[in-house]
């Protein structure tokens, strides 16, 4: 059952949170797209995998330019997902079942058709005239500065009525709010209070650094060379990776907002805040800002391990920097979501590899500290889907094809039941994005027959991780190794565990340092490395576990 207010105010400390996209979950009324009463459905099949909480995408009334992150009213449901009432059938039952509620807020910008926006525009002198960005321009007519849209193309569209410029960090249809303003910021909190007062376990915020703009609008300097990479805040064939976004985004005065933000929050109990980080080579930075001291954000996730990179040396180089960076604060970490290519594809080299990859890479997440996030389908080892360019409907994708192919590919219909039509997404004629063959053929109920797959080693290696106290809020400490093996401990109360990963495609050996004695070897559920003498032998692709 789901705990009681008061119960655990720190349950979201080393959670398991499953992310739901809601469009491609689970289609109930045959329209070809997922809804609400869908993901009550498949309920059962989230609890089932023993996570803590749900993250649900957004499912507020929108124009869907961005499938939903143009939001037009934050208190209501759309009609294609259905309405708040089967909101709160949905949220009720995952109560029941003893899975937190998390949804997200997209309050960094609005759709152009908010009412907001909509009385904004009208003219210089309404009542919500400053409610946005908007600056005049140059003498030339050019836009007021040099930032860029993540979406192409430059941060700012021109407005004839008010013959102003209005900034947009995504699409032109997504208005960024001027946080600047208090009135804003109280209306924002408003909707939020809107939601906690629904009974929503928390909120996972979209964009978090993007909510305020420099007051002055002074433009970026360009990318310098010697610098740390970008990062995954765009890809390499956008220009949005050329300039230092000093100015757009990452202001000091974000973090008086989060305070205000927790202070709404800590009004309510067993409540948590998990923010999107994308701030480049300042992306761990920002996290320590805005987890640090108790009074602002829970936890936050940056795009680190969601890259290519799938070694040892990353994956320690990861933790050992946000460790050094973010002293008091928490981290979720993550290998995939609804933005980037499914990690199974960026990491396995073959395709007879993706299974033995996706347990691989589970069974490293959940030994790491902190909080992490899964993302639908990765259960059933789901593989980056090829589409066509006729099918896609990621504007980022169509805007930059075939560059970059856009987010489309991971936000495939998640496949239930490989012989029916779009693999039980829908009965409709069509889906919304098609259902590849490929992943039909991973579908839930295949995988329920055998014990082998990458589901049930996803419920066994989730079991795994919450029987051991040392998983889920325990101290991590890194053992030196000359060899590409990823070997650290976890320790809490008393109780230590040794982990040891080779992540190559070749056999390995690791001897434990003198003075450390490796006590029971401890079954990982997959993995059958051994160890005799303190001489840890692993397979390719192995891992191995034992009490210290």
């Amino acid at each position: 059952m789901a705990l009681k207010a008061g119960g655990n105010a720190d349950w979201w400390r080393g959670a398991v949170i499953y992310q739901v996209y809601p469009r491609s979950f689970q289609d109930t009324n045959s329209d070809g797209l997922g809804d609400l009463k869908g993901i009550t459905r498949r309920l059962p099949h989230i609890a089932s995998l023993g996570v803590d909480a749900i993250w649900l995408s957004p499912f507020f009334k929108s124009p869907m330019a961005d499938m939903g992150y143009d939001v037009s009213d934050y208190c209501d449901v759309d009609p294609i997902f259905g309405t708040l009432a089967d909101f709160d059938e949905m949220m009720a039952e995952a109560h029941r079942l003893g899975i937190k509620v998390v949804i997200d807020q997209v309050i960094s910008h609005t759709s152009d058709r908010h009412p907001w926006f909509v009385e904004s525009r009208t003219s210089r002198t309404n009542a919500k005239a400053d409610w946005y960005v908007w600056a005049d321009p140059k003498p030339d007519g050019t836009a007021p500065n040099n930032w860029l849209s993540i979406f192409g193309g430059p941060g700012w569209e021109w407005d004839g009525v008010r013959r102003q410029y209005y900034q947009h960090n995504f699409l032109t249809s997504q208005p960024d709010l001027n946080f600047h303003s208090r009135e804003v910021q109280d209306a924002v909190l408003e909707t939020v209070k809107f939601w906690l007062d629904r009974g929503v376990d928390g909120f996972r915020l979209d964009t978090v650094n993007y909510y305020f703009c420099d007051k002055q609008l002074r433009s970026n300097p360009p990318h310098e060379p010697d610098e740390d990479d970008a990062g995954l805040d765009a890809p390499d064939s956008n220009p949005y990776g050329m300039q230092n976004h000093l100015y757009d985004k990452t202001q000091p005065e974000n973090v008086d907002f989060l305070k205000r933000f927790r202070v709404l929050l800590d009004q309510y109990q067993d409540r948590t805040t998990v923010g999107e980080v994308g701030d480049g080579a300042r992306s761990l930075k920002t996290v320590a800002a805005y987890t640090s001291g108790g009074d602002k954000l829970h936890m936050c996730y940056t795009f680190d391990l969601l890259g290519s990179d799938f070694t040892a040396e990353h994956i320690r180089g990861c933790v050992e920097a946000f460790q050094k960076s973010v002293t008091d604060g928490w981290v979720c970490w993550a290998f995939s979501n609804h933005d980037v290519m499914r990690h199974v594809s960026r990491f396995a080299v073959t395709e007879e590899e993706r299974p033995v990859i996706a347990k691989l890479a589970i069974s490293v997440l959940s030994a790491l500290r902190g909080s992490i996030c899964l993302y639908q389908g990765e259960e059933l080892g789901l593989p980056e889907a090829e589409l066509a360019f006729e099918d896609l409907r990621d504007p980022y994708g169509i805007r930059f094809w075939p560059a970059f192919k856009g987010r489309d590919g991971c936000r495939t219909p998640m496949p239930w039941e490989a012989g029916k039509a779009h693999a039980g997404f829908t009965s409709a004629e069509k889906s919304w994005l098609p259902v590849p063959y490929e992943q039909a053929a991973l579908s839930v109920d295949t995988q329920e027959g055998s014990d082998s797959s990458v589901l049930h080693h996803y419920r066994k290696t989730l079991a795994f991780r919450k029987s051991h106290a040392a998983l889920v809020d325990g101290e991590m400490t890194f053992i030196a190794t000359n060899q590409d093996l990823l070997v650290f401990t976890r320790e809490k109360d008393g109780g230590k565990l040794l982990f040891v990963f080779n992540l190559t495609r070749k056999p390995a050996e690791f001897r434990l340092p003198e003075g450390i004695v490796l006590g029971e070897p401890l079954e990982m559920p997959g993995f059958e490395a051994v160890s005799a003498s303190g001489l840890v032998k692993l397979a390719a692709l192995d891992g191995f576990c034992a009490r210290l």
